[in-house]
């Protein structure tokens, strides 16, 4: 029996779908990812939420879709061109902060800032500074990646790095790691 398990759509899905198309963006995050970070948002009310990797906003409405009137958002990326697509379609949400900076740039002035959920969508916080974005985390606290499957669009050697973060997230005593075979290759770990 094939069921979809997708969830509705958020609000402003469909036409930050359609611009990131426009925009020539391919790296959006996938729809079934979306969802889950939704869902997982919402397990978490009241709570500081970050995103290293806004690209067009697609998974930011997801985001913002499972959240709260009382949680934040800050999502960074460093390119303005795909950054704009999700400030013109989000950016009158209260909740969300839209940062227009350089991962390690920004990592580094935050470094004492602590969140309870984050989505690491860049090289930045999944394959650079991993243990300052996991220092980030509070106790109990998500943190998220995907595209842990091989991805057509990954560089020769990539797949080797991939493994290598699999193996270094499963040797820390300090989360809890679970490695879904499914959308895009998803691991979800708890901060213990």
């Amino acid at each position: 029996m094939n069921q979809d398990i997708r969830q509705p759509l958020p609000a402003a899905y469909l036409s930050i779908d359609e611009a990131t198309k426009a925009s020539g963006f391919t790296m959006a995050s996938d729809i079934y990812t979306c969802s889950l970070l939704k869902t997982l948002a919402a397990s978490k009310p009241g709570s500081k939420f970050l995103e290293l990797g806004t690209g067009s906003g697609l998974s930011t409405s997801w985001i913002l879709d499972g959240m709260d009137a009382h949680s934040t958002l800050v999502s960074i990326d460093n390119d303005a061109r795909f950054l704009e697509i999700a400030e013109q379609h989000l950016g009158g949400d209260p909740r969300l902060v839209l940062v227009h900076t350089d991962g390690e740039d920004w990592v580094n002035a935050h470094l004492e800032e602590k969140y309870d959920y984050i989505f690491a969508d860049t090289w930045h916080g999944k394959y650079l500074l991993l243990d300052e974005v996991l220092n980030m985390l509070n106790p109990g606290a998500f943190y998220i990646i995907d595209d842990m499957l091989p991805q057509p669009n990954w560089p020769e050697g990539h797949d080797q790095k991939a493994l290598n973060l699999i193996e270094y997230l499963d040797s820390r005593e300090d989360l809890s790691v679970t490695k879904q075979v499914w959308a895009t290759g998803i691991i979800i770990a708890v901060k213990l």
